[in-house]
């Protein structure tokens, strides 16, 4: 449970609730991912009645905006990356042109743990063995379960997960009040990027270990009860990251950037590029057995995030971002974060918009390049999922940072792009797809996210019309606070969480 508020009422303001502070033990530092649009916000609050910016909030959005961040709250124990920091979700709640926000720390074990002692008691995803000073929990104890890094909707309950196969918690999309774990989660966790099927209310999800069988998949129905979960076995430790589904398939990885082995028997995670091996993309059946794997091969490479997928005749497709440079080499930093830099930056690592269609008749896998961009994070709309569709829309980023700097709408049936680039020290969210009320077609609605104004040291949300995206925000609504930087956001339509 999340302590009491205090209220205060803004001139001309929304009316704002702050919880009382937490415990924190953090340094000021020159650590570049806890300054500027990443410098950790420790302060929660709830803000009913936001004052616009510019525009006018449409009256035919209906929903709600969650995305999860990235807040180091005590002074790391030794190397700091990024996804260290302790999960803290915001929201926007859109309503009758109205809209209301909140911020919550994840009350996860480790995060409680750490208030307790009032010190950080683990290292983090750059530190070697011996730094952490407890085990963790979950599948994955060397690393803190900060459950930082997604957050879905599902069965009317939000849920935030870690990439690295945590606990997963549980929220009230709405109040963002915290109900602990979720309770179907097996005991090898849950890895980030679990899937909602909107058609048939299941959420999909895998999950991957260093013993055998090193993966597992599952469906929980849209009641919330674990319902189907078996082994995916791989030839060894692999650091799957995203799935993809179809109406009929889901389909899982193993691609050759993962731990080295030798290394990995010292309990030293450096990740390798195995460049003899291909890609493997495994369909299961939704409810299939392990006996049911149908296994694919393409081009080596890593692919942190998909887009969608659907079935056309023999094949499935799937869309996706292609890394050209998935082990990039560290980029010159007088300070010593030259490896760090390298591997969240968008630049080094090259992902590029790419298909894959697998067909079921030969076996055979096609690839096909769809933008020469440097392109990642993409987003479509969730009516469509697991269907064919149409439009998908991707961020693009700040040269040698992870920093979101705009957005590119493609029309994937006739190849044409539009893009919308951010003014300098903007810098976005991840920004899902929200259909206008009674929408009459796919891309008849909004992209939704979160803004970091680095020049006027603030944040906002802006609402961008996807019918005219080049035309830039039809509103911007000023937050009570600037927020961190972060990861992944999810929209849940209202009447979703009703009928949930």
């Amino acid at each position: 449970m999340t302590p009491p508020a205090t209220a205060l009422q803004t001139p001309d303001g929304p009316t704002i609730e702050r919880l009382p502070r937490i415990r924190s033990s953090l340094q000021p530092s020159n650590h570049p991912y806890l300054n500027g649009a990443w410098t950790p916000q420790h302060e929660e609050l709830t803000a009913i009645g936001l004052s616009v910016i510019e525009g006018q909030i449409p009256g035919d959005i209906d929903g709600i905006y969650l995305r999860n961040t990235e807040n180091q709250v005590h002074q790391p124990l030794g190397r700091y990356h990024p996804f260290d920091g302790d999960g803290m979700i915001h929201q926007i709640d859109f309503k009758d042109g109205k809209a209301n926000y909140r911020n919550r720390f994840v009350r996860a074990r480790c995060f409680e743990a750490e208030q307790e002692a009032n010190a950080s008691l683990w290292g983090g995803l750059m530190d070697g063995p011996g730094v952490s000073t407890r085990p963790g929990f979950g599948a994955h104890g060397r690393l803190k379960d900060s459950s930082s890094t997604d957050i879905i909707v599902h069965a009317g309950k939000a849920i935030s997960t870690f990439y690295q196969c945590g606990e997963g918690y549980v929220l009230d999309p709405e109040t963002l009040e915290q109900a602990g774990l979720a309770g179907w989660v097996p005991l090898d966790g849950i890895s980030a990027h679990a899937k909602v099927d909107t058609r048939t209310g299941e959420l999909l999800f895998f999950n991957y270990s260093t013993h055998a069988p090193y993966m597992h998949y599952g469906v929980v129905d849209a009641a919330g009860k674990l319902a189907h979960y078996v082994p995916v076995p791989l030839p060894g430790p692999r650091l799957p990251h995203d799935m993809c589904f179809s109406e009929n398939w889901s389909i899982l990885n193993d691609l050759p950037v993962f731990w080295d082995q030798e290394l990995l028997k010292r309990d030293l995670h450096v990740v390798r590029l195995h460049k003899d091996l291909p890609s493997r993309f495994a369909l299961i059946p939704r409810h299939g057995d392990t006996s049911e794997v149908r296994w694919f091969e393409a081009k080596p490479t890593y692919i942190l995030h998909f887009l969608n997928a659907y079935e056309q005749g023999d094949e499935v497709i799937m869309d996706g971002y292609f890394q050209e440079n998935p082990t990039p080499k560290p980029l010159p930093n007088e300070d010593g974060y030259g490896h760090l830099m390298a591997f969240v930056d968008e630049h080094s690592f090259q992902p590029r918009l790419h298909r894959w269609r697998f067909n079921l008749a030969t076996g055979e896998t096609v690839e096909q390049r769809l933008d020469d961009r440097v392109l990642e994070f993409g987003m479509f709309n969730q009516r469509y999922a697991g269907q064919p569709y149409r439009y998908a829309y991707s961020t693009t980023t700040k040269p040698g940072w992870f920093l979101f700097n705009g957005f590119v709408k493609h029309d994937l049936e006739t190849g044409e792009s539009w893009a919308l680039t951010l003014p300098e020290g903007r810098y976005a969210s991840e920004a899902p797809f929200a259909p206008r009320i009674n929408a009459v077609d796919e891309d008849d609605g909004y992209l939704v996210s979160f803004i970091i104004d680095e020049n006027a040291g603030t944040s906002e949300c802006i609402l961008i019309d996807c019918k005219r995206f080049e035309d830039g925000p039809v509103c911007r609504i000023a937050l009570p606070h600037k927020i961190s930087s972060g990861t992944h956001s999810h929209f849940v339509e209202r009447k979703d969480l009703q009928a949930a």
